[in-house]
């Protein structure tokens, strides 16, 4: 009995190493298939059983990722601006991300535009003002400037108010810099706790590939084909302005303004923006996203408080490309036409604004917000909310691509990059020890 026992436990072990030694992306891509039969079978047999198990599925891995979210971003703020401290010239390296931050927000919008111009994404689409409803919290300008600064230090948390968040994890590291070795204890203990989410995180980023069967098949058996029909010219307009933007825009600054290399790029930092398609969480893509651009060259000092910075505020994809686009198919379907001065605005938002999206699943306070400004319907963003989660993993995918380019650029622009590590990247496992998790391939 004994030795069937040992033998059956073998089994389970050895069929476990396997299963961790297919690359990540493939893992991916077989729950993305298996996803979209499940969802195609629970729609065409009416099977609300696995409807539910599906929706399940998929919720239960994004609530695990939110769990973290919180005092991640907490600490996560808090480490990165401290670390700073490590890092000559970190006054010059934090404007310049921020600026380069801004520039190819400007290019993603700008490109978001054109295409909307080009393909009149609400013409067609049989939809009627009729259609739409009023979310029930949009953004404005005044809350997100008064939203900033939290009335009390526990709300921000049980909320997930990220933004208020960043905003006390700020006040908190800067704090600390001024208080010096005094607050050293507070640091040491913010990075054992942040070492510790990260590590927990892990564990839920192993579990992408059930929850992209989950994600898919809840989609496809909720919405099915006949959603994207409608949908069809705004759906393809996202993809492929994203698609420009992270295959064309990001490269383009790479090999011209870093003068690096867009191949190994994408070898190193694929991981990060796969993960970012599943999940549809630039905060839950974080340490991952941190960890492959350390491997990309850039110093792990400087990456600290890039990266974080960049989760809750680069959103190229949600903030950008898609308030662009959806603001001028809301415009068609309720017949108000759009000047120059609107796209000027629309472009104004999306520079300033992008830290309202907050590196969560969805964009609709960033939309709400680009439409309050524009003065467009807010029943306008009821037309949207279904197909949103289709859009959402490319914006998401996009934005976590730009969290790693700014970097790159900054790291290259100011001669600390690694070149020998960033040539010497090349597509595999990623080490699941140290200092990374998740085995990985591009």
């Amino acid at each position: 009995m004994s030795v069937s026992s040992s033998s059956s436990s073998s089994s389970s072990v050895s069929s476990v190493t396997k299963y961790l030694k297919i690359p990540f992306w493939a893992q991916i891509l077989a729950g993305l298939v298996l996803g979209v039969l499940l969802g195609w079978l629970a729609r065409s047999q009416d099977m609300s059983w696995l409807v539910t198990t599906l929706e399940k599925v998929g919720d239960t891995f994004i609530g695990l990722l939110k769990l973290a979210v919180a005092p991640l971003v907490f600490f996560a703020i808090l480490v990165s601006i401290t670390n700073l401290r490590k890092v000559n010239n970190a006054a010059r390296l934090a404007s310049r991300t921020l600026l380069w931050f801004m520039v190819t927000s400007l290019i993603a919008v700008a490109i978001g535009l054109v295409i909307g111009l080009v393909t009149n994404p609400g013409s067609g689409t049989g939809l009627t003002p009729a259609d739409g409803a009023k979310p029930e919290h949009t953004g404005s300008w005044i809350d997100f400037l008064t939203g900033i600064v939290p009335t009390d230090v526990i709300t921000p948390f049980t909320e997930l108010n990220v933004l208020q968040i960043v905003f006390m994890a700020a006040v908190a590291g800067i704090a600390a810099l001024q208080l010096g070795e005094k607050a050293q204890p507070i640091l040491n203990l913010s990075e054992s706790v942040l070492e510790l989410l990260q590590k927990a995180l892990w564990w839920v980023i192993r579990l992408a590939p059930l929850g992209t069967v989950g994600l898919i098949g809840k989609a496809i058996a909720t919405y099915g084909w006949d959603l994207l029909g409608k949908y069809a010219t705004f759906t393809a307009d996202i993809y492929v302005g994203c698609a420009i933007v992270m295959f064309v825009v990001y490269p383009t600054l790479l090999a011209t303004v870093a003068k690096a290399s867009p191949l190994q790029f994408f070898k190193g930092a694929w991981p990060a923006i796969q993960l970012g398609f599943v999940s549809r969480s630039s905060v839950g893509t974080m340490p991952l996203t941190q960890k492959v651009t350390e491997r990309l060259g850039v110093p792990k000092e400087y990456a600290s408080f890039a990266v974080p910075f960049g989760a809750t505020t680069k959103m190229d994809g949600c903030a950008a490309v898609y308030p662009a686009i959806a603001a001028i198919f809301v415009a068609q379907i309720f017949g108000i036409d759009l000047g120059v001065g609107d796209y000027l605005l629309i472009a104004f938002v999306s520079v300033v604004g992008s830290a309202a999206t907050a590196g969560l699943t969805g964009a609709t306070v960033m939309l709400t917000l680009t439409l309050s400004t524009l003065g467009l319907p807010m029943e306008g963003v009821g037309l949207l909310l279904a197909i949103d989660p289709i859009l959402d993993m490319m914006r998401t995918a996009t934005n976590v691509a730009g969290q790693v380019v700014a970097p790159l650029i900054v790291s290259a622009r100011e001669g600390i990059l690694d070149r020998d590590k960033f040539n010497s990247v090349a597509s595999g496992p990623v080490d699941v020890e140290e200092p990374q998790a998740v085995p990985v391939a591009a």
